[in-house]
C-alpha cells in the first residue's frame, strides 16, 4: 500500500524538484516512508506537494540516481535499504570548460565499459528504468526544465545493469560533476539552440539504450563512445573557436 504524505513542502528558494526531493527524504528520515514502502502515485504526489508532473519525474530520477528508492515498471516506486557505506572519492564539481572537458575523457573511459556490461546483462526490470530515465529527460526537455537529474539518472541505470555495484558507486558519489550543466550551459558554449541541443543528446541517449535492449555488447559500446566523445567535441570546438573559453 503507497504511503500517503500529509504536509505540503516548505516554500524555499531552490529547484522545485530539489523540494521534492528534500521533502521525500525528511520522510525517510522520520521513517514516515520507511525501506519497501511505495511511494504515492505521481498524480497523489503532483496534488500533495502543489508541483507539476515534470517535477514528479525528474525528482523520482534523482531519488532514483541516488539510490533512495527503486521504481518497478507498471507497479510503482519503493524505498529501498540505506546504501552501505560508499567509495571514499574525493570528487570536485566541474565548474570551467577545462574541468568539463577531463571529466568527460573520465567518462568514456568509464561509462563505454558500463554500457557494453549493461548490454550483457540488463534485466527486464533494468531495462525498464533506464526507459524511466529517458522518458523523465524526454519530459523535462519537452517542458523547458532541467533534466541534468534524469540524466544523471539514465547513465547511473546503465551501471546499475551491469550488476557492478563499484559502477554505480562511482557514478553517483561523482553526480554533480558528471552532470554540470547547473554550473556550465553546454549549449551555450556549443552555440546551439538549446532545445535542438537537448534533442540531439536525447537522440544519441535512445542509440545507446536501444543496443543494451537487443543485447548488443559493441553497438552499445559504441554509442556510448560516441555519445561522450561527441559531446567532448562539440565543446573543445566551441573553446577554440573565435572568442572562446577555456
Amino acid at each position: 500500500m503507497a504511503a500517503s504524505l500529509a504536509a505540503p513542502i516548505p516554500a524555499r528558494n531552490r529547484n522545485l524538484a530539489e523540494q521534492v526531493v528534500d521533502f521525500i527524504n525528511q520522510q525517510i528520515g522520520s521513517r514516515a516512508l520507511k525501506p519497501g514502502d511505495k511511494l504515492p502515485t505521481e498524480s497523489s504526489l503532483m496534488t500533495q506537494l502543489g508541483v507539476s508532473r515534470t517535477v514528479v519525474r525528474e525528482a523520482i530520477s534523482r531519488l532514483q540516481a541516488m539510490s533512495v528508492i527503486e521504481t518497478r515498471h507498471g507497479i510503482g516506486s519503493f524505498v529501498l535499504e540505506p546504501r552501505r557505506e560508499p567509495l571514499e572519492l574525493d570528487v570536485v564539481p566541474a565548474s570551467t570548460l577545462n574541468d568539463l572537458l577531463s571529466v568527460l575523457e573520465l567518462r568514456i573511459s568509464l561509462e563505454t565499459e558500463c554500457a557494453g556490461l549493461a548490454a550483457q546483462r540488463a534485466s527486464e526490470r533494468d531495462l525498464a528504468n533506464i526507459r524511466t530515465a529517458l522518458d523523465a529527460i524526454s519530459a523535462a526537455t519537452h517542458a523547458g526544465g532541467d533534466s541534468a537529474g534524469a540524466d544523471l539518472a539514465f547513465h547511473v541505470s546503465v551501471a546499475r545493469a551491469t550488476g557492478n555495484r563499484y559502477f554505480v558507486d562511482i557514478l553517483t558519489q561523482m553526480g554533480a560533476a558528471l552532470i554540470p550543466r547547473h554550473r556550465i550551459d553546454s549549449a551555450g558554449i556549443a552555440h546551439r539552440d538549446p532545445k535542438t541541443y537537448a534533442e540531439l543528446v536525447n537522440r544519441e541517449h535512445e542509440s545507446i539504450f536501444e543496443a543494451i535492449a537487443r543485447q548488443d555488447p559493441e553497438g552499445a559500446r559504441a554509442a556510448m563512445r560516441m555519445h561522450l566523445s561527441s559531446s567532448r567535441e562539440r565543446l573543445r570546438r566551441a573553446a577554440t573557436a573565435p572568442g572562446g573559453k577555456v
